[in-house]
């Protein structure tokens, strides 16, 4: 069974989903996306697909900074990528890209007098961040950008700022990079939210450090609290508090909870995984399978079609 898009209004198969050169989406960034995971739970035979309405509201918003229109609700845009992801018959951990763009073919810098159009796809991703004993960061160069570019949406063109930070990182020797604001607070990763434990208090940067506000960050923080019983500290964070922390850890749809170990060639305390990093990706796990009782609206289960010979 080939794998599947929502493509033009309708579902083909993914190979058939295709732009024009002159798509303005493509020219200018003039676009918003999500990255929705579908965790594969080998026992029970099912996906799990995470906080999909929370990933679809905040698509809707970005849309509308963009000044873009779709003709669906988010009750709609769940219920065609849960059809979507049934006909592509995936039995792994998959990953949804939904993306809203600017889809006329027209050159010109502007987002008035153009079409909107919506496509969602189906596929697998390996882990943003594979290193298992820990990630190796340092901090870029490159400063966040801030609300002049929309930092709160996933809008496409402003991700040039992560890319140019991420492969001078990898370039570097490092797994990750970490972005600090124009004032020079810590921001967050080239994709990924950041927290540490300072003191034994779990801290993280605020929306006043031009962040986008992550669903899994959301989740974290949630975790923590009904959990752990430990509240979460949004503020502004130095660069020297990384140095000094006791632990700390990046969140992200397409990472989960990757612990750092070490920054800009120091070791974050002891350079192992700290003991409540593990307890958070202990809860998350089952959480992200839908096996966790007390959080049912964060799940979408979804019995994929068998494979046909």
């Amino acid at each position: 069974m080939p794998p599947y898009a929502f493509f033009h209004k309708q579902f083909m198969p993914l190979s058939e989903a295709k732009i024009g050169v002159l798509t303005h989406a493509l020219h200018y960034g003039t676009a918003c996306f999500e990255g929705i995971r579908g965790n594969w739970d080998s026992e029970r035979k099912r996906l799990c697909l995470f906080r999909v309405q929370d990933h679809y509201k905040r698509m809707l918003d970005g849309a509308r900074l963009l000044r873009m229109n779709l003709p669906y609700s988010v009750d709609e845009l769940c219920q065609l990528t849960v059809e979507l992801v049934e006909r592509s018959g995936y039995q792994e951990n998959v990953y949804i890209r939904p993306l809203v763009y600017k889809s006329s073919e027209s050159i010109g810098v502007r987002l008035h007098d153009l079409e909107d159009d919506f496509v969602v796809i189906v596929t697998t991703l390996p882990p943003y961040l594979a290193a298992e004993e820990g990630v190796r960061c340092c901090t870029s160069s490159w400063r966040r950008i801030n609300d002049t570019m929309v930092p709160r949406g996933k809008i496409c063109g402003a991700y040039v700022n992560g890319a140019l930070a991420k492969s001078d990182a990898c370039e570097g020797g490092f797994d990750e990079a970490i972005l600090l604001t124009h004032d020079g607070h810590v921001a967050e990763g080239s994709g990924e939210n950041i927290f540490l434990v300072s003191n034994g208090n779990l801290i993280t940067p605020s929306s006043l450090s031009d962040i986008l506000i992550g669903i899994t960050r959301d989740t974290v923080i949630k975790l923590a609290k009904n959990e752990l019983g430990l509240e979460t500290i949004e503020r502004q964070v130095y660069r020297s508090e990384l140095y000094l922390a006791e632990e700390c850890f990046f969140t992200g749809t397409a990472t989960n909870i990757a612990p750092v170990v070490e920054i800009d060639h120091r070791p974050v305390n002891t350079g192992e995984v700290g003991k409540i990093t593990s307890e958070l990706q202990k809860l998350f796990a089952p959480v992200i399978l839908g096996r966790n009782p007390k959080y049912p609206d964060w799940c979408t289960l979804v019995s994929p079609e068998p494979v046909k010979a």
